[in-house]
Parts: C-alpha cells; structure tokens; sequence
C-alpha cells in the first residue's frame, strides 16, 4: 500500500466531508437571509446579531465555517467579517448564481435517502412529486440564473428564425415547465407572443402561475397540470424543454407529441445537462454534480414512470439524438453549450 496515496485519497474524503456539512449552513444562510445582510456591509458577530436579530453564538460559529470555505472574508485586524462583491453576487444576488438558494436541492434530495437506498435493492422508482419541496424549489433557483444569463440573450437567437416569430407573435409551450422561470422569462422578452406551460406536478404549477402573476405577465402566461405526453394545444412555433427530457420513463412518447404540437415550421429546443457520450470524460466536478442528482433524482423518476427509459442526467448526444430522431424529427443539431448545458434544436 503506497501511504501517500492514502493520504492523498483521505484528502479528499476530508474536503467532501466538510463540504457536505457546509451545504447545511449554506441553506441556513439562504433561510435567514444572512448572506443578504452581510452583504450590506462588515460586521463583528455582535454587530452581525444586530443587523440580523439572530443569536450571537449561532452567528459566530456560522460566520467562522462559511470563511474557512472562502465563501466570506475575514479582516483579522478588525474582527469583521464581510462578502466581496464577488460573493456578494453568487450568494446574495437573486439574480447571479444564487448559489446558496441551489444547495436547498441538495438538501432536498438528500433527505429521501432510505428510500433511493432502498429502491437500489427493488428497483423501484422514487417520483420527482414524492421528494420534499426544497427539491422543487431548489432547482429552479439552481437553473435559473442560467436561463436569466442565456436563454433570450443566446439561445433563442441561435435557432433557426425562432426570435423574429416571437417578435412578431408566436405561440410557445414550456413543456416540463416546472416553477415557470423559463415561461415567464421569454413572455417578458417578447411581449407579443403567448406561452403556455405544462408540468405534470401540480404543486410546481401552483407556484408558477403566482411566479407569472407577479411578474405582470399573467395574461399572456398561463400554466397547465399536463405530462409531456398527454398536454393539449397545437400549432406551437417553438416548444422549449428545459433540463427534463432525460427525467421521463417515456421520452419516445413525449417527443412524438411534440411533434405533433408544433406548427409545420415550428421548433423544439431542448437544453439538457453537459454530457459527452464518453464515460469517462464526464468524470469531472460538473459530470459529479449531474451523476449525484441523476442517481437521487432522474434515475429514480424515470424508473416511476412507464415508458421503459431511464436515461438520466448524463444521458450524451447520441442517446438524445436517438430518441428525438425515433419520434420523426428529420433535423436535429447541436446550437451551443456552456459549461452546465447543452442546447439542441430539432425540426419535423
């Protein structure tokens, strides 16, 4: 046995360790809203008790872990612990990553672990609506600082005439929709057009419709309780698919009605998790992220639903493609990447 390997490995161990605990008080932090009052300026823990009404022992310990991550600075000379603006962005900033609001899927997730252990030995499925609601909510925050960063700027530009039908006035449906922030992002960049979007879990479509509301586009958003397979409309000029296609037990069936819901000339655009086809190339912090939450939570859902597939979340192009071209789609393309998604577009 080589000792420096050991000690290289339990290196490791140690930094997930303390890393899985920190998710914890990153979700404490979201929760009480601290990073947003750090971010107003340096505090002492005392100070910081002040500015937050929260206890003062609490804060310390809390303020001391989250500077041993690098996720806030602290001023030995004056005791004050403060966030640059750069932490400030992604921890407190609804808008920029919102890092600290994505750690609630984590945590989410995490808490149905006797039943994902014990499906490993049935095989059964764990449904997306049998998780706690931090799951539901986190994942939205996790993606949609990229869809704020990406989706009208770059990616609906990057299809084939899709912006200049939605100027003039299109009709789009977000299918898999979930909370809505896709939904409501490209009705507010394209005041002529008409969205509807479809999730299979009610409580989701609860909140977007409250999403749409305050964000003044309720009448031209509206949400409905439909599956991929099952939603109603037609003669969509753009259907979009967010980060969903590999969580179905049937995505066959969802994008041969897919097919049929688009107009003649119509579009599907698919954006789904970075994934190479090459195992071993998304072994990787990013490929990690997607295998945990794949495993915890798109493996399971699949399995819980008829359909036969269980791509999950590092399915790859080529198991897309095969998919999407078994359903009739004659033109199916790859139109960008970033470093946490792919995006595609595919024709009838």
């Amino acid at each position: 046995m080589d000792q420096e390997k050991v000690t290289e490995f339990m290196g490791r161990v140690v930094t997930d360790f303390a890393a899985t605990g920190a998710a914890g008080l990153v979700v404490v932090g979201h929760r009480l809203g601290l990073y947003r009052a750090l971010a107003q300026g340096p505090a002492t823990p005392e100070e910081f008790a002040e500015r937050t009404g929260c206890h003062v022992r609490y804060l310390t310990e809390w303020l001391r872990g989250q500077a041993a991550g690098g996720y806030v600075s602290y001023d030995p000379a004056s005791g004050e612990f403060s966030l640059t603006a750069e932490q400030a962005f992604c921890l407190a900033d609804p808008n920029g990553p919102n890092v600290s609001a994505a750690f609630l899927t984590a945590l989410g997730y995490l808490r149905a672990e006797p039943q994902i252990t014990e499906a490993f030995r049935t095989g059964a499925g764990v449904a997306w609506h049998d998780h706690h609601e931090d799951v539901h909510v986190g994942v939205d925050a996790f993606y949609r600082p990229g869809y704020v960063a990406s989706l009208v700027p770059e990616w609906i530009p990057a299809l084939d005439g899709v912006g200049a039908k939605l100027t003039a006035g299109g009709r789009v449906a977000d299918v898999g929709c979930g909370l809505g922030s896709s939904s409501v992002l490209i009705a507010q960049a394209y005041p002529n057009t008409t969205v509807v979007g479809y999730d299979y879990h009610a409580e989701s479509i609860d909140l977007a419709r409250k999403k749409a509301a305050e964000a003044g586009v309720g009448d031209r958003v509206r949400f409905e309780v439909a599956t991929a397979q099952t939603f109603t409309g037609g003669g969509f000029d753009l259907v979009a698919m967010f980060d969903a296609l590999h969580d179905m037990g049937d995505p066959l069936g969802a994008a041969k009605r897919i097919r049929e819901a688009l107009a003649p000339d119509g579009t599907w655009l698919i954006v789904e998790p970075y994934a190479s086809d090459v195992v071993e190339e998304n072994f990787n912090p990013v490929g990690r992220l997607y295998y945990n939450g794949s495993t915890f939570l798109c493996v399971p859902n699949a399995l819980s639903q008829e359909g036969g597939y269980a791509l999950g979340a590092q399915a790859g192009e080529a198991a897309l493609r095969q998919v999407i071209t078994d359903a009739g789609f004659t033109r199916f393309r790859r139109v960008l990447a970033t470093p946490f998604n792919i995006v595609y577009e595919a024709r009838p």
